[in-house]
């Protein structure tokens, strides 16, 4: 009798693993079990026992094989004082399962930046290789759909390379997409108009910074938060440069942006080009500059997708949706 194709990977085995001294079993099956419950749901085909320090997987070999390399990897992130959660657990699932089969605890314990309590770190492949690419690069562009932390992780690059005293100063912009006759009939000075457009930057420096310290920061010119139109006719030396909400910058507004790069300098471009908020007619900015530089050296495009969204699992689901419409809708 032949073997069909893919039997042995269904053949039944049972495979104990004893934890390592340094593994917790109570950080790693998580409160209540919940990391444990989360494992079974990612493998419905293995039963997984746990009892003191050993852990038993009884099922098809190739589930059990990968159910106990997961484990394995979330023993490195619990050893590295990690806590785990049932979306930490999924989100190792997908890297497992992924056709690269990425290490999850290579990218859950690479620490950006330690602030207020917490370590920001990035949670997805793509997250990973978006960091490492600012690292490489003078300049990178971070481009993929809402909740991606395309923003956050930047502005955390940001925080580090000013705490490692490799800048001496950080700017933080947008463009203020309602800047011509319908932000006029907002109330207030024309700060007060600006700053909700300018609102997410702050608040992620709240999460990164002392807040006592920002004033004095932003007294100082250590930190800069203004609209995309500040930067004109200026040259940013050893400044790390962020500019947030680029697919609402015109072809001639990103030039001027890019223009503004001086010695010693780091610059982040981030945005969705999905969500362009310009008046019709009016190319992106950030859609242009993808033809115009791609391939330069020290320039890099890192794209995100609804695999990186890091909200609520629903947010992965509906961008995909709407990717799905538009599609259809062209």
């Amino acid at each position: 009798m032949t073997a069909q194709p893919g039997a042995e990977s269904r053949t039944p085995v049972v495979h104990r693993l004893e934890l390592a001294d340094g593994v917790d079993p109570r950080a790693l099956l998580g409160p209540a079990d919940e990391v444990l419950r989360a494992v079974e749901r990612g493998f419905p085909a293995v039963d997984v026992h746990a009892r003191d320090r050993l852990l038993t997987l009884e099922g098809p070999r190739g589930e059990v094989e990968l159910a106990a390399r997961l484990l394995e990897e979330l023993s490195q992130i619990s050893m590295a004082a990690q806590p785990l959660s049932a979306d930490a657990v999924d989100r190792a699932i997908a890297m497992l399962r992924s056709p690269a089969a990425t290490s999850p605890a290579s990218v859950m314990t690479t620490n950006i930046l330690s602030a207020r309590g917490k370590t920001i770190r990035p949670k997805t492949v793509g997250q990973k290789e978006y960091v490492e690419a600012i690292d490489r690069n003078t300049v990178t562009f971070g481009i993929g759909p809402a909740g991606t932390g395309k923003t956050y992780l930047a502005m955390a690059k940001a925080v580090q390379a000013l705490q490692n005293k490799e800048v001496s100063r950080l700017l933080l912009t947008r463009p203020a997409v309602e800047a011509g006759e319908r932000l006029g009939f907002l109330p207030g000075t024309l700060t007060e108009k600006i700053d909700p457009y300018l609102r997410p930057l702050y608040d992620a420096l709240h999460d990164m910074l002392d807040p006592d310290s920002i004033p004095r920061l932003m007294a100082s010119g250590v930190i800069e938060v203004a609209p995309l139109a500040y930067m004109r006719g200026r040259t940013l030396n050893g400044a790390f440069i962020v500019l947030d909400e680029a697919q609402n910058t015109s072809p001639e507004q990103m030039k001027m942006f890019l223009t503004r790069l001086g010695f010693g300098s780091k610059m982040v471009v981030t945005g969705d080009v999905t969500q362009v908020d310009l008046p019709g007619g009016t190319r992106s900015g950030l859609r242009v500059v993808t033809e115009i530089l791609d391939g330069i050296d020290d320039i890099a495009f890192c794209r995100l997708t609804s695999a990186d969204v890091v909200r609520h699992r629903l947010v992965g689901d509906i961008i995909d949706a709407y990717a799905r419409w538009d599609k259809e809708d062209r």
